[in-house]
């Protein structure tokens, strides 16, 4: 028998899916995901050394038994009719979780330092993703440090609120601080390059932006001049949004917010921008 040669079969949709090879994401579209890898990448760093969350609770321990007890008993600052540890407390969550951040662009220089984050800028993850990631993953950091002041001040007879919505809003807050925080010290790590300059800038600015809000005291009792700085710090606004969620007392919570969230997103465009400077 004898017949035609067959000829070429007529490709079918599931093979031409097959030849056509998918088109992969490409710039903003793949921020949200490298943003939550990053983030993971940083707290199996956590997970393998857990040293610094248990030598960073002191302090904050510290602050409420110490300051907190003694200027409970001596009312010299006037607090609106609650204890002064119960003032106290959000400060303390919001001034352990500044502590944490505000060093985090050491991290970055050791990386740079040891090739790590030449070989993260070569990948086509975009610099905002890196610095999201870790950002978040400090304000991640820093939330569990938030559930420690937070433990202790209950076993002190701190009067908090256990409403998980006021919970979730103070978590929020405690993230977008730290964010904030963070991409401070990223920035401030992009201009001077070498860990003993940030080491000294860190120091020097820590302090005087815990002062400078309302973290111990009113801000109706500071100096005019003073009442300026703390009108623009950040720290004011997270710690009047921790205590109005946790204590109840009178808050902004919209203004509180809308100021962490602009100034979260300043500081990631910020060291956004310098991260190829400190690669260099």
């Amino acid at each position: 028998m004898s017949g035609a040669p067959a000829g070429p079969r007529p490709a079918s949709a599931e093979t031409n899916l097959l030849l056509v090879p998918p088109q992969a994401r490409t710039g903003w579209r793949v921020l949200p995901a490298r943003v939550v890898a990053m983030c993971v990448v940083e707290l199996q760093k956590l997970r393998h050394d857990r040293t610094e969350l248990y030598t960073r609770a002191v302090q904050p321990a510290l602050w409420l038994l110490i300051f907190g007890e003694t200027f409970t008993r001596i009312k010299a600052i006037p607090t609106g009719g609650i204890p002064y540890i119960d003032y106290l407390a959000p400060g303390i969550i919001a001034q352990s979780a500044m502590f944490i951040a505000i060093f985090y662009g050491i991290m970055i220089i050791w990386e740079r330092d040891a090739g790590i984050l030449t070989k993260l800028l070569v990948t086509p993850t975009p610099r905002a993703a890196l610095i999201s990631g870790k950002a978040f993953a400090s304000g991640v950091k820093a939330l569990i440090q938030a559930v420690v002041v937070i433990v202790i001040a209950a076993a002190l007879g701190v009067g908090l609120t256990w409403n998980p919505l006021r919970l979730l809003g103070v978590a929020v807050a405690v993230v977008l601080g730290s964010a904030f925080f963070s991409c401070l010290s990223m920035t401030v790590a992009g201009i001077v390059l070498t860990r003993d300059r940030l080491m000294g800038i860190g120091q020097a600015i820590t302090m005087p932006l815990f002062f400078a809000s309302n973290a111990l005291y009113p801000v109706a009792i500071m100096p005019g001049w003073l009442q300026v700085v703390s009108r623009v710090n950040p720290l004011s606004y997270q710690v009047d949004a921790l205590r109005g969620l946790l204590l109840g007392t009178p808050a902004h919570l919209a203004l509180d917010f809308g100021v962490l969230l602009v100034a979260a997103v300043l500081g990631i465009v910020a060291a956004s921008s310098l991260l190829g400077r400190l690669a260099r």
